[in-house]
């Protein structure tokens, strides 16, 4: 991967690390149907016009289609599922599930035609990565096992995200990807709003809440999603995955010093264990792939 590549690789794991504690401060007074629809809304207001400057934005919406499906497994189901399964389990947690997107963007790729998706090296890093994610859940997650039904929903997300990237990828090649997500945000946000106004708050939120749910729209979707296609057309889908793994330990760092989670020594081998996954996953195949 080049100096870009890694520098937009880094930068996303970052924006994305950040939504999981936005989320946990947000759901304590605002409705799931609120939060999702004001990230949706927000990001659409600032993808649509960039992409309108662009003139990105009536190309991509020949494949109006594949986006609406786009919108669903990307958005709709995931940041449901998510943001109402924060109310009952860490933000640490539903990050580290959420990092089981690798495995299953590496299999839809795989069976897509992309040859180097189960290259061995690339496996190797995941496999490393999935050690230090079950080194930093620890013996803590074991208190979420009775949430099965968010800890299940979050691995649906992680299911939905990969296979709504594969898609579309494949089914809207050379669609620029703020174009995409801009119209995806704005069909999820006609999707949440009927549901975001029957489910105002009693009272006034707060300015934490109101700041954390302002950042996940401007911070965490319009400009995280912008940065990560361009890592997109830099890496592929598969490898472009696996800012989970940094983002995955950004969320664990915030949990601890934000949240006041405790420093476990799985959390001190798992991350570094889930950095050097990362790397070996990303490397540009010099060996022969895997075979099917």
């Amino acid at each position: 991967m080049s100096r870009k590549g890694w520098g937009l690789f880094a930068l996303v794991g970052l924006l994305w690390g950040v939504p999981y504690l936005f989320m946990k401060v947000a759901v304590d007074e605002l409705s799931t149907p609120l939060i999702v629809f004001s990230r949706v809304f927000i990001g659409a207001a600032v993808l649509i016009p960039l992409a309108l400057y662009k003139k990105t934005f009536l190309p991509a919406l020949k494949h109006w289609k594949y986006i609406l499906i786009y919108a669903i497994l990307e958005m709709v189901i995931p940041w449901t599922l998510i943001t109402s399964s924060q109310r009952n389990l860490s933000s640490g947690v539903v990050a580290l599930l959420i990092a089981t997107v690798p495995i299953w963007a590496t299999f839809f790729a795989h069976y897509s035609g992309d040859t180097t998706a189960a290259h061995r090296t690339r496996v190797f890093g995941i496999g490393i990565g999935l050690v230090g994610i079950a080194l930093i859940v620890g013996i803590e997650s074991l208190n979420d096992v009775a949430n099965l039904a968010s800890l299940f929903g979050v691995l649906v997300s992680a299911f939905s995200y990969a296979w709504a990237v594969n898609m579309i990828t494949s089914k809207a090649p050379g669609a620029s990807g703020v174009a995409i997500n801009g119209i995806a945000m704005g069909i999820s946000s006609l999707i949440f709003a009927p549901f975001a106004f029957t489910h105002l708050p009693e009272k006034a939120p707060s300015v934490q809440a109101v700041l954390s749910t302002v950042g996940l729209g401007v911070i965490c979707t319009a400009l995280a999603f912008w940065v990560f296609f361009i890592v997109l057309d830099e890496i592929g889908a598969a490898r472009a995955s696996l800012v989970v793994y940094p983002n995955t330990a950004i969320a664990v760092i915030l949990g601890i010093i934000l949240l006041n989670e405790k420093l476990t020594l799985a959390i001190a081998i798992g991350l570094p264990l889930v950095l050097i996954g990362s790397y070996y996953a990303s490397r540009k195949p010099v060996a022969p792939v895997i075979a099917a």
